[in-house]
Parts: structure tokens; sequence; C-alpha cells
């Protein structure tokens, strides 16, 4: 029986993944592997977790440990978000951001950067105060914010080791609400993004790039003194939903967190989509480039302007803000970022027949591609856009000399 990833788009080397259920088990098989990669939630459109063997660590004990002094709490590795959100909110406590979909792994999430969105919001991997991994030679360690190399083991691609459990960062519990607006003009856009970005804790903007401009602009507001709230007012330039909408045109609203302004737990608002439903499955492909605050206004025209040759292939296209970070292989290192995403159709000869094009626009302009969705580039463009690069590359040599956490797409973006 084939294997494959998330969206159908595909088919792993490896046949199925061994599911260790114990660490002693885990080190065991790490240590007699040759080539072995990591396997979350299997959301990655890219051949990140690709290798001749693959390993999860889902069926690893669960845990969720609470420290209340310290404010974090430490999970399992192959924890999918959402299975634990709720009981750290009912003890009282809160990340301080989730992605669109409850459904990813935490160490899949952190270890390719992804982020949701908010002005002052670092991606989910800043959230990561230490970690637990088997390396290479079957050795369990565990690194910490005061490691001076911890930097660079976060954002990992998968090539320290395999993650078995994650400290995130936690602060108390607190309400949210959500409020959708229509149809925002590129006007309002360029004039206004800032403006746009900050007017909620978490901002998102939905697009197919048409001289409508923005579609929908989904406001995720806490209800306390950390960030704006928004009125019952409208957004200026937008106008307030009168239903709940999904950001995907035609999509159910169902599938959705819960709109209207209504107030709700952070978990609740933060993620675009419920956990009960696993939202176009097998029905898409994603790319995104995190591209540098002070460039994006370049970045939308560049976009624009090769819409015509990639719209009929488009689902939608989603802004979001990312605070900068000090991470060594984050898409947001060393500068806040504005993520440009892309949700295919699953076509995918045309969607890889556009992706050189997004990467000759956006790289020029400091765009960063995410390490788990599809991109095409050059390694010499990606080590110039990581000052850091040559530390990493220094840093996973140490760990695995042997590349027993290598595989073919890795070693090409990072020159190994």
């Amino acid at each position: 029986m084939t294997s494959t990833n998330w969206a159908g788009n595909l088919a792993f080397a490896a046949a199925a993944p061994h599911e260790p259920t114990s660490i002693p088990e885990l080190q065991r098989l790490v240590a007699r592997s040759r080539s072995l990669r990591a396997l979350g939630s299997r959301h990655s459109f890219n051949a990140i977790a690709d290798g001749a063997e693959q390993v999860s660590v889902a069926r690893l004990a669960r845990e969720l440990v609470i420290d209340a002094e310290a404010s974090t709490v430490t999970v399992s590795a192959g924890a999918r978000y959402g299975d634990f959100v709720e009981q750290l909110d009912a003890a009282g406590w809160a990340l301080h951001n989730l992605a669109s979909l409850p459904h990813i792994s935490v160490a899949g999430a952190i270890s390719t950067g992804t982020h949701g969105s908010g002005d002052v919001n670092g991606s989910l991997a800043t959230a990561v105060s230490a970690i637990e991994f088997v390396a290479a030679d079957g050795t369990l360690l565990t690194m910490s914010r005061s490691d001076p190399e911890f930097a660079g083991m976060v954002v990992s691609l998968g090539m320290i080791g395999v993650l078995t459990r994650v400290t995130l960062d936690i602060q108390p519990t607190f309400l949210m609400r959500q409020d959708v607006f229509e149809r925002l003009p590129w006007s309002v856009v360029y004039d206004g993004l800032d403006a746009i970005t900050s007017s909620a804790y978490s901002v998102s903007q939905f697009t197919r790039w048409g001289p409508e401009g923005v579609t929908q602009a989904w406001l995720k507001s806490r209800m306390d003194a950390v960030g704006p709230a928004v009125s019952s007012g409208a957004l200026p330039g937008g106008t307030r939903a009168d239903r709940p909408l999904h950001p995907l045109p035609g999509g159910p609203a169902s599938t959705t967190t819960e709109q209207g302004g209504l107030a709700g737990p952070w978990w609740n608002r933060l993620p675009h989509f419920r956990l009960e439903f696993t939202p176009s499955n097998g029905e898409e492909l994603q790319t995104e480039y995190l591209v540098p605050r002070e460039n994006v206004l370049e970045a939308l025209d560049a976009v624009r302007a090769l819409a015509p040759r990639f719209v009929e292939h488009l689902f939608v296209s989603e802004l979001r803000t990312v605070a900068a970070d000090d991470l060594w292989l984050s898409p947001s290192h060393g500068t806040g970022c504005v993520g440009i995403h892309f949700t295919w159709l699953r076509n995918v000869p045309e969607v890889r027949g556009i992706l050189p094009a997004l990467d000759d626009a956006l790289n020029p302009l400091g765009g960063r591609p995410h390490w788990g969705k599809l991109f095409e580039t050059d390694p010499a463009r990606l080590a110039a856009l990581y000052p850091r690069m040559d530390d990493f590359r220094a840093l996973v040599t140490r760990l695995d000399p042997s590349g027993t956490f290598r595989n073919r797409a890795v070693t090409e973006w990072l020159g190994l």
C-alpha cells in the first residue's frame, strides 16, 4: 500500500511509517537507521518528509504538563494542536497563536516555520522554549533557549533528529471574537495596509487577485487589553458580512470557526477551521512566500501582474502578517513579514509550471518560501536569504555526521 501526503500529490518512498510506542523503541530505530525522515500530520506539499524510511511519533504516550510558575506547557511532539488546546484552556491557559488548521502536528509545524497571523505575533516556533529529540546515534537530548544553538534547532526541517516532546510558552487564557468583512478595493489595501493588519490581534485577507481586490478580511480580536477589539462599525473600505463565510469560494461555512463577532475561546477563533472537519483534504496544493514588510506593496504588484497566468488554477490567496524572530531558518528571521499564500487546485503540472515565475518575482524582494509547501528555487537563492545558513549547515553536520536525517529535497535546498 502506498503512503501519501495530505494532498495526495506525493507518494512517499516508504510504504508505511514506523510507529514506535515508546521512546526506547524510537531510540533503537533511529540508531540502526541509515536514512530516516520524521512524518507528522502529512500536511506538507513537497518532499520534505519523504525518505527510504519514515517514522511517526503519534503513538508515543501523550503528555500535557503545565508548569504554571514558568508559564509553559510540555506536549508530545506528535500531538496535533487541536488535541490539547481545549484542555489547556480549561486549565486557564492559552497559546499566543494558532495556524489556520488545528489539524497539524506540533513537531511538523514548528520544524517548517508554520505561522498564524498578527503584526505582533511570531510564528508557532517562537513559542518553543525547549525540545526533546532523538539524535542520529539514538541519544535522547534536551535543548532549551539557554543553549547557544537553540535558535538553529527549532525550525530545523527535521534535520537534527526526531522530536519527542516540545515545551511551549503559554499565557493566561482569553476570549476572542471573529468579524468578517467583504469587498476591500485594492486602493484601500494599498493605502491602508498597516491600518488593516493592525486592526485586530490576527488578520487574514483573502483575494483572487482580480480587480475586486480583497474579497474577505477575517479579523480576530482579543476581548482583553491585548490588541484592539473590533467595534460593531465597519472596517474602513469594507462591508461587514451578514452571514458566516468560508475563505474558499463556495466552501461550506459550517467547517469554519465561529464568526459574527460572538465572543468565545481563543482556540475556536484563532484557526479558520474546526478540528472536527478536515477541509480540502486531497483537493488542493499550497505555496507561500514570506515577504519583508517593507517590500509587500511591490510584491502585491508582482503577483497581480502574474495572476492572469495562474488564476484559473487558484482557489484563493491569503495575506497574513508575522512578526520577526531570531530562529535561523525561520522565513521571518530578522524581519517582520507578510505571508502571501496560494491555495491551488490540485492541477499539479500547471501549478508546478508557475512556481519558477513566482520565485523570480518574489525572491528579489526578499521572499522566502514556506519550507512545507510547493516552491521552485535555486539553493544559492535560498542561502542568500538566510544569514545563518552556514551555521545551520555546521550544526546539522555535527549532530548528524552520517546524514541519517537528510533526503534529496533538504540536501538540495541547503546545498549539503
